[in-house]
């Protein structure tokens, strides 16, 4: 059960995508249920899907919350019984979900996939909601019968604020498509960029959580110091006027997918990642994969990943001023950053899905086994 799902962009609908792909592989039957996308669109990898009505998220363009639909999941479990029950988010819908199953004995597991604290911050909705979905999120999670977060580090945040049976489940990559192969002349042509020309590439959304307000100052201050720098930012988002606005020179190239994504990463050589709202932060692997030296704070997937001035720089999360000067620094020195990109790629280049699918795998079956002895 997710309220975000494929064609929509996000780091939720990729690692679901991923996860889902690879238990269908293992022969296990899938059943989705997700709310309506404004477009139609079925996934073939499911059994059964089952689409609610769903109304807009304020302030989040493309992403709908699912409403609650008790009778028809229950009529779709009372046909369809699963084994186990994964819920990705914690909404209307995943609420509907959990008090299902548990009606009904069906174990769950949840996932933490949002930082709500850091998103509380940028939206006024939910900074106004934040006291009351604090402990709803807790005791959610604490509903289910485990609960799955990327980092160790964010396991041990949530059990420190009261979550139970926290277990890890990172994230995967897919090291053919995202290779320093892929690096494309005739893309950095179109960059105004050769061969010795530095450029700095960003990939997300455009949007407040993502700490575009600091992207918008690193580039200047890169440009500052480095008159020849090109920027390419990569996504789209409600913030996309501000940014065209203050980075002018900048490279705008909207969502890009698949192996148009792959030439764009590979023809960058440093990546810089200001976000602090992430559970982990796929776009940092795809970066590194792709041979690029980092730039980022240090926490979810850079702070397990990166080491300092091997793979990347890294500033603390409390140091916006740290950062900037990270990506002056590197954009000052091309030959570091590059061999940066290379030891970046070696780091990776074993984080496959295939590893991470059968540990979420290993965790349904956990699931079932401790619903059976109750």
């Amino acid at each position: 059960m997710s309220e975000t799902w494929a064609p929509e962009i996000n780091g939720v609908t990729h690692t679901l995508g991923h996860l889902s792909r690879h238990l269908h592989a293992r022969g296990i039957a899938l059943q989705l249920i997700r709310p309506r996308p404004r477009t139609a669109h079925h996934d073939d990898l499911m059994s059964e899907e089952l689409q609610v009505g769903a109304i807009p998220i304020p302030d989040y363009d493309g992403v709908s919350m699912g409403l609650p639909a008790r009778r028809r999941v229950a009529g779709l479990w009372r046909t369809h019984r699963p084994d186990v029950i994964y819920i990705a988010t914690e909404g209307p819908l995943g609420l509907t979900a959990l008090n299902q199953a548990r009606r009904m004995c069906i174990p769950v597991i949840s996932g933490f996939h949002t930082n709500f604290d850091q998103y509380s911050r940028h939206y006024i909705m939910l900074k106004v909601l934040a006291p009351l979905v604090r402990p709803f999120l807790r005791r959610f999670h604490n509903r289910s019968t485990m609960t799955l977060v990327p980092t160790k580090a964010q396991a041990d945040n949530l059990t420190q604020y009261g979550y139970d049976n926290v277990k890890v489940l990172s994230r995967g990559l897919d090291c053919e498509r995202f290779s320093p192969s892929h690096r494309d002349t005739s893309l950095r042509a179109q960059w105004d960029a050769d061969d010795h020309t530095p450029v700095a590439l960003y990939v997300g959304r455009l949007a407040a959580e993502k700490n575009v307000l600091l992207l918008i100052d690193t580039l200047e201050a890169m440009r500052r110091h480095q008159p020849d720098l090109r920027a390419v930012l990569v996504g789209d988002g409600p913030q996309r006027s501000l940014l065209e606005e203050r980075l002018p020179w900048a490279q705008f190239a909207g969502f890009q997918r698949d192996e148009a994504l792959a030439r764009h990463y590979a023809s960058a050589d440093i990546f810089l990642f200001p976000s602090l709202s992430e559970t982990f932060g796929n776009v940092v692997t795809e970066a590194m994969a792709s041979g690029l030296a980092v730039v980022a704070f240090d926490y979810a997937a850079a702070g397990e990943l990166i080491c300092e001035d091997r793979h990347g720089k890294l500033a603390a999360p409390d140091q916006p001023a740290q950062f900037i000067e990270a990506a002056v620094t590197l954009c000052h020195d091309m030959d570091s950053a590059r061999e940066m990109g290379r030891t970046a790629c070696e780091r990776v280049h074993t984080l496959g899905w295939p590893k991470i699918g059968d540990a979420f795998i290993d965790y349904l079956l956990q699931a079932q086994e401790v619903n059976d002895g109750r």
